[in-house]
């Protein structure tokens, strides 16, 4: 079976198969795998994956791939209009932004450079509007944190390593403020209770009473991440 993606994680014990709402499916491998045994692995669950994407087909019409000549992020405010210029002989895409605006230049005909490139872009904005918001809410909620990651995780939204680090998805942007919010505070609140015990959920409410109705929604906020990022 083709089209799928590989993952190692060093975490994983055994080979899994995650299939997402768009039709993505991803394989998740313990280090030093074979590609032999994950190639036999994906045909053994071929079944399954099949009802999977017919059962999210079902459930969501396809969206056709196009990038974008805006890009709307609600979770910041803020909208920009995006502008491709083409250069002659260019091999790569390069970004540069604007205060309402992003200019893609260089080999603009390649989506996956212009991709790449969107998403450079979008790190860099997550990184200045994130860091000022972490801070205040780390303030507010009286946990503090040593670094803060900007990333396009697959598979979360955020998360809070043992060693202070907090990683927050890009996509947060595209979310409605309020979810922002909500997975910083919840993040935070992992400097007291590195897990989901009653006591974490406790913490968490003294800061966002609606926790549990923010935490629902983000099952299905892929939905508000556009069809060219490409990550569900």
């Amino acid at each position: 079976m083709s089209g799928f993606s590989v993952r190692e994680s060093g975490r994983a014990k055994r080979l899994s198969i995650k299939v997402f709402p768009r039709g993505r499916v991803e394989v998740v491998v313990p280090r030093r795998t074979r590609p032999g045994d994950v190639r036999e692995f994906v045909e053994s669950h071929r079944d399954w994956i099949r009802k999977a994407r017919e059962q999210f087909a079902a459930e969501h019409a396809p969206e056709p791939f196009a990038l974008p000549r805006t890009i709307r992020l609600d979770g910041i405010e803020r909208q920009f209009v995006v502008e491709y210029r083409r250069t002659p002989g260019a091999r790569t895409v390069k970004y540069r932004g604007r205060d309402t605006g992003v200019i893609l230049s260089g080999r603009v005909a390649d989506e996956q450079l212009c991709v790449d490139a969107l998403k450079r872009w979008l790190t860099g904005l997550a990184k200045c509007e994130y860091a000022p918001r972490l801070q205040a809410l780390s303030a507010v909620t009286g946990n503090s944190f040593k670094k803060m990651h900007v990333r396009g995780q697959r598979t979360c939204w955020g998360s809070h390593s043992s060693s202070g680090t907090i990683s927050l998805n890009y996509c947060l942007m595209f979310l409605d403020p309020e979810h922002l919010r909500y997975v910083m505070i919840h993040e935070l609140c992992h400097a007291r209770h590195m897990n989901h015990s009653r006591r974490f959920w406790r913490h968490v409410a003294e800061f966002e009473p609606n926790y549990r109705k923010l935490d629902r929604d983000l099952n299905s906020c892929w939905k508000r991440i556009p069809t060219w990022v490409g990550i569900y």
